[in-house]
């Protein structure tokens, strides 16, 4: 069984193990020991906190392999995307160019830098380890920030939305930033990933980036081709979300092009389709009819434990009835209320 919970002081070293290998579809995780420490005491400060209107936190989570207490993977959201500054990313403009002497009007596809998904929450820091082989956990892991968001509505703004890391080559460079970036920052790729630490918020952004519109038919052909497109490594990801409720719009990534999926609140299918039950123990007998995979999550935002489970439907009842190992996996008994959402 695998269970997704808050991250602790005691996960530090096996994050920093997950940390070494090589993610290039993962630019939001933090890389460095140092860095890891930072986010997981502000992950516990934020969980800690009492709020009122989201603002300065980020909660961290791990995916956790019961039988092993193996961490193989990890996620994050922030309650307010660039709280610490501005959330800046491109949006994907039309202009229209007119000469009225020439008599000629066209349209011209430009990106211009925009701050315009500031204080939206943020997913962020998805990573499962063997994602090839990934299963249920995979999706418990992505859809369990979106079930503590809807245990604690007030924590979150009503529309979320997850960059998602853009294509790059074998040596890790990316023709977006080759195209636009490096012209400006005057170092490769990777270099200014790790300057700005995977944030789009940094003052150095605003003070490097052009902010006259770019016009895309100027960039070479492979930066044109690869706005909007996926990691590979992203692949899962980008399954998972688009099968939440999260569409590609407007806005790409500043730094590699890739895309950036929003969706309000009410569109996601955890927020649509969670259920608020009491817990009752199984009955084996109880039922003929064949078993409903729910990810199910504890009912409490301090010790909030979120994992996959099988077992009869609660469409129609009041309680879900859960086994005693699921039980105890939530840290929850009979009578307690736990929120559940069709995987």
């Amino acid at each position: 069984m695998f269970v997704v919970r808050p991250v602790e002081l005691s996960d530090i070293d096996a994050l920093e193990t997950l940390a070494a290998v090589t993610m290039p579809g993962v630019h939001t995780l933090p890389k460095t020991r140092e860095k890891i420490a930072a986010s997981v005491e502000r992950s516990i400060a934020s969980f800690a906190a009492h709020v009122d209107i989201p603002s300065e936190e980020s909660y961290l989570f791990v995916l956790e392999q019961q039988a092993t207490r193996a961490i193989v993977g990890t996620a994050a959201i922030f309650a307010s995307a660039g709280s610490n500054g501005t959330y800046f990313s491109f949006r994907n403009d039309v202009i229209q160019q007119v000469s009225r002497d020439l008599n000629i009007s066209h349209s011209v596809h430009a990106l211009t830098l925009c701050s315009e998904l500031t204080a939206y929450s943020q997913l962020s820091g998805f990573y499962v380890a063997n994602r090839s082989t990934a299963g249920l956990e995979a999706a418990l892991l992505s859809r369990a920030r979106l079930l503590f968001a809807v245990l604690a509505p007030h924590r979150f703004g009503d529309r979320f939305f997850v960059p998602l890391a853009g294509i790059t080559d074998k040596n890790g460079q990316s023709p977006f930033w080759e195209a636009l970036g490096r012209k400006f920052f005057k170092m490769d790729f990777l270099e200014a990933e790790r300057v700005i630490g995977g944030a789009r918020n940094r003052t150095l952004i605003v003070e490097l980036m052009p902010h006259y519109p770019v016009y895309v038919p100027l960039l070479p052909g492979d930066a044109q081709a690869a706005m909007g497109q996926i990691h590979g490594d992203g692949e899962l990801a980008f399954s998972l979300l688009t099968e939440e409720g999260f569409e590609a719009d407007d806005y790409i990534d500043i730094f590699d092009g890739g895309p950036i999926l929003q969706a309000h609140k009410n569109a996601l299918r955890t927020f649509a389709g969670s259920m608020l039950r009491r817990v009752a123990p199984l009955d084996t007998g109880m039922s003929s009819e064949p078993p409903v995979t729910y990810a199910v999550a504890a009912s409490n935002e301090q010790n909030f434990r979120a994992i996959t489970v099988s077992c009869p439907s609660a469409e129609g009842s009041d309680t879900v009835s859960l086994p005693q190992d699921a039980q105890d996996a939530l840290m929850v008994a009979p009578g307690d209320n736990v929120i559940c959402v069709r995987i």
